[in-house]
């Protein structure tokens, strides 16, 4: 599957915020100024499109996932009943990578979909390797048993991690307590303007 192999900073200084959890000072430096040659010349003012395209972009970016995904994810909450944005930002907190990633077993979104991709992530003692697995409120997630004793990331997996409300851990041991709202995290995109992007 298709998968971006690019240089991660570029992205974040597309949208000028830092989209990628990274704490690099040169970064952090640069985040004002847009990649390419032209990056320093005076910006245009977006059209109401080029809004919507941005907040979207904004959106994949950080949870890693393309186009095609993206957009069945926006029709199936569209189809769906209550609060298309809630239910969006619901779908897109619950993928395997990110649970892994909000639960502290990896630095990045990035690090939790390798683990998963490469056999490392059990769900209700289950092997998966589908980092878009849509985890289910009660699913338990953990590292494998050969991953735990990766000294690499043992200093990952003991670093004091901020938990959000809607999941639970325990040691190794990580669960999604309950689906989440968009009151839970903060929210660097306009799901409003995505969803009238799809709307077209």
């Amino acid at each position: 599957m298709a998968r971006y192999t690019g240089p991660k900073h570029r992205l974040a200084r597309r949208e000028g915020i830092n989209l990628l959890d990274k704490t690099s000072a040169s970064l952090q430096r640069r985040l004002n100024i847009p990649p390419g040659i032209h990056g320093r010349k005076r910006k245009r003012a977006l059209s109401e499109f080029g809004q919507q395209l941005r907040e979207k972009q904004k959106a994949k970016v950080i949870y890693g996932v393309l186009e095609k995904q993206f957009k069945r994810l926006v029709n199936t909450v569209r189809e769906s009943r209550g609060e298309t944005g809630e239910m969006l930002i619901s779908l897109l907190e619950t993928r395997l990578d990110n649970v892994v990633y909000r639960l502290g077993f990896a630095k990045s979104r990035f690090q939790a979909r390798q683990l998963v991709t490469h056999g490392h992530i059990l769900v209700n003692g289950k092997k998966l390797t589908i980092p878009s697995y849509q985890v289910k409120v009660g699913d338990i997630v953990s590292p494998s048993e050969k991953i735990k004793k990766n000294l690499a990331l043992k200093s990952v997996f003991d670093e004091k991690t901020n938990i959000l409300a809607f999941i639970e851990r325990k040691g190794l041991l990580g669960k999604l307590a309950r689906m989440p709202k968009r009151a839970d995290l903060e929210v660097p995109f306009n799901t409003q303007l995505i969803i009238e992007y799809y709307s077209r």
